[in-house]
């Protein structure tokens, strides 16, 4: 017999990101003075992990032109870089 009850549900095929606001990006730009933020570039600076997955989101506002790249972004990030003359870049 079972005495604890069955919880929840673990989904194997979950990819999990690493969510870097549009706040974030801005304040990295002005820190390190660069328009060109790539995955390489984060992972040099220690912003993230070698085999993190990286999602760009809208929190926050962009005031420079930034060329990005990441492995997903929502759409209002993708609306927010563009509108600023940057661009994006899905890995």
């Amino acid at each position: 017999q079972m005495r604890l009850p069955k919880r929840g549900f673990k989904n194997i095929n979950r990819v999990e990101y690493v969510a870097i606001n549009l706040a974030r990006l801005q304040a990295m730009s002005e820190k390190f003075n660069v328009k060109k933020i790539d995955l390489d570039w984060m992972i040099s600076n220690g912003v993230v992990g070698k085999r993190d997955k990286v999602k760009i989101l809208a929190h926050g506002e962009l005031n420079a032109a930034l060329t990005v790249s990441a492995h997903a972004c929502s759409e209002a990030a993708k609306q927010a870089i563009e509108q600023k003359g940057g661009s994006l870049n899905l890995v």
